[in-house]
């Protein structure tokens, strides 16, 4: 069923309410106007932008494009798009609307943002259906799509969003969202394709983009026609495939490229490979797959690898990947030299909440070693750089561990649960 008419359910408390979930600490875009600015009229502001929305006088203005560095490259980056506040509420209304909708027809394969999922909810699950299978685990096929956000074909993402939305003002809004364009270095480009990462409405359209080319169609038309069992977890546009058979696995292995191409997306011929991922203790002479040792694969930031647990059985155990962790002190580094004149407690308590922000996510039992190396290294660095604030190397090792009893870092610690909700082999 499509929903022709829900644009009149966004009104002056729709959009305020939407204006309360907006974030207004953030970069500000192409016009430079802050949230205290906008707050100066604020019933007056949000009248004219929903009287502009529903007469479709509105003009989506242009995204500013700032450049983010890129996995655990020192050279790569990742284009993200600021729109501008009113951009950002507008969106945020328009969200509200569409996101019940799509809740009703989106997977349980798919946990990007999305109201009470998040990358752990992934990584527990990919973890569990694993060691669930049997025999345990098997194949799992890695996929690296191309630049996904930039070559979003909006052909299909219009055919796909009619589905199930036909209000005219909701799609004419998305649209010009899609052209808006993307100002850079003060000239404005406006790509055929693609979808700002940074703008509001982004997540939702990838996600209604991929729910029909890949999570529907896998279960749909691929589960039925392999002959073991297959399960599917993605999170935006990074996601894995678990397969029991080696030979189910080639096979999708090769249409993948195919599907994707249809929709004018691309996969990584070297990022996009078959693992070998069953323990030793489920191989058997018959096993279809190759007499390689089980390898590794990463998925959301952890590398998964299968070790024998304090009880001697195979299990699935994660551990911060090392490109993750690569950028990660890389960026303590440069924060180490941008901040070292700062006073010290000041940045004894910025760095205690990296810390805390770093433990909190990739703070799971069996990470222990990871975290603590981490945590070793923000020492290095800090020491590093308070030694040269000066340009006097005084900062030498029990110097600092005095100065580490006054201003101590946060310890590492698990925060979540590795704990096995899989039965015993």
């Amino acid at each position: 069923m499509a929903f022709t008419s829900l644009a009149y359910l966004m009104d002056i408390d729709w959009l305020k309410e939407a204006y309360r979930r907006t974030r207004k600490d953030g970069a500000v875009g192409v016009d430079g106007v802050t949230a205290e600015e906008y707050e100066q009229d604020l019933e007056g502001n949000l009248q004219s932008l929903l009287d502009r929305a529903n007469s479709g006088s509105y003009k989506a203005p242009p995204v500013r494009r700032v450049h983010i560095p890129k996995g655990g490259s020192s050279t790569e980056t990742r284009p993200l798009g600021i729109p501008t506040l009113e951009d950002k509420l507008l969106q945020r209304a328009v969200v509200m609307l569409l996101q019940p909708i799509y809740e009703q027809d989106f997977l349980d394969c798919s946990y990007g943002f999305r109201p009470g999922r998040s990358a752990h909810d992934a990584l527990k699950s990919f973890r569990d259906q694993t060691m669930n299978s049997r025999p345990r685990g098997g194949t799992v096929l890695e996929v690296d799509i191309r630049k996904f956000f930039d070559n979003l074909d909006h052909s299909y993402l219009r055919q796909f969003l009619r589905l199930r939305v036909r209000d005219g003002v909701l799609l004419r809004l998305i649209d010009k969202w899609l052209k808006a364009g993307v100002m850079e270095d003060g000239s404005v480009s406006y790509p055929d394709s693609g979808s700002p990462q940074g703008g509001v409405i982004s997540p939702l359209i990838s996600n209604v983009f991929l729910h029909y080319v890949l999570d529907q169609w896998f279960e749909q038309d691929v589960k039925p026609c392999l002959q073991g069992n297959a399960f599917l977890i993605r999170y935006a546009d990074d996601f894995a495939i678990g397969f029991n058979s080696h030979r189910d696995a080639e096979r999708v292995m090769e249409v993948i490229p195919k599907r994707f191409g249809k929709y004018g997306l691309t996969v990584h011929p070297t990022k996009t490979k078959l693992v070998p991922f069953r323990p030793p203790s489920s191989r058997t002479k018959d096993d279809d797959g190759p007499d390689d040792r089980p390898g590794t694969f990463d998925l959301l930031g952890f590398t998964h690898y299968w070790a024998v647990s304090l009880k001697g059985y195979w299990v699935v155990k994660l551990k911060t990947a090392s490109d993750r962790f690569t950028r990660a002190v890389r960026n303590i580094d440069e924060w180490c030299h941008d901040n070292r004149h700062l006073p010290l407690t000041e940045q004894q308590h910025q760095l205690n909440q990296k810390l805390r922000g770093h433990y909190a996510y990739y703070g799971v039992t069996g990470n222990s070693e990871a975290m603590n190396r981490f945590r070793q290294e923000v020492e290095n660095r800090w020491r590093k750089w308070l030694n040269r604030r000066n340009n006097i190397r005084s900062m030498h090792w029990r110097k600092f561990c005095a100065l580490l009893r006054r201003y101590p870092l946060a310890p590492a610690r698990a925060t979540r649960s590795q704990l096995l909700s899989a039965a015993k082999p």
